[in-house]
């Protein structure tokens, strides 16, 4: 699968990503709706209109940074959640995230689903994924602080829940979030889809 950069230059030393996931603290991730503040795998996963296999939860996926692009102070993340049950397993809509410290605590986080970049701002689908399958989502941030704020959100690890689950993983990534933590997010898609072509490339 090729993966398109997002145009373009990311900046030196503005994300440092730490793929894997790790077991998550015990809070809810906060989510709203776009007007509200508040691994590789050889296998490939089908999208399709409907699905008669389980939710995915967070227990059966491994989560994982694939890859980053910036420009002009908006930043774009590719995420990969992979199934690594034995069972296919079907996901539809929006994950949730929530920016979290070095010590697990939660940060001030504001998610918009879709908005308006191009990378986040498409329909959600079904994505049936088969055993070692991946399915991935997007999410676009600023590091532009905007009008009387003076700092930006500086987290180490984002909280990801998948979409319709109620658990979730732990992802390390060093994340510098303006706007008071605003985060946005693509719905989930399959590695058949057309937007796989607004995705941050993959790490080397």
């Amino acid at each position: 699968m090729r993966l398109r950069a997002y145009r373009g230059a990311l900046p030196a030393a503005a994300l440092a990503f730490v793929l894997g996931a790790c077991s998550s603290p015990a809070h809810s991730p906060t989510t709203s709706s776009p007007t509200t503040s508040s691994s590789s795998s050889s296998s490939s996963s089908t999208t399709t209109s409907g699905s008669t296999t389980t939710s995915c939860g967070a227990s059966a996926l491994a989560m994982s940074v694939i890859g980053s692009q910036g420009a002009a102070g908006t930043f774009e993340v590719s995420f990969g959640l992979r199934n690594t049950s034995s069972t296919p397993c079907t996901m539809n809509g929006f994950p949730g995230a929530l920016l979290l410290n070095a010590s697990g605590a939660p940060l001030p986080t504001t998610v918009v689903r879709a908005g308006n970049l191009s990378f986040t701002n498409f329909s959600a689908v079904p994505v049936n994924l088969a055993p070692g399958a991946t399915a991935y989502f997007n999410l676009g941030y600023s590091d532009v602080p905007t009008g009387s704020e003076t700092s930006c959100e500086m987290a180490t690890q984002l909280e990801v829940t998948p979409p319709n689950a109620t658990t979730h993983e732990v992802v390390s990534a060093s994340l510098s979030v303006c706007n008071h933590g605003t985060l946005t997010v693509s719905p989930v898609f399959g590695s058949g889809s057309s937007e796989v072509q607004t995705t941050a490339p993959p790490h080397p």
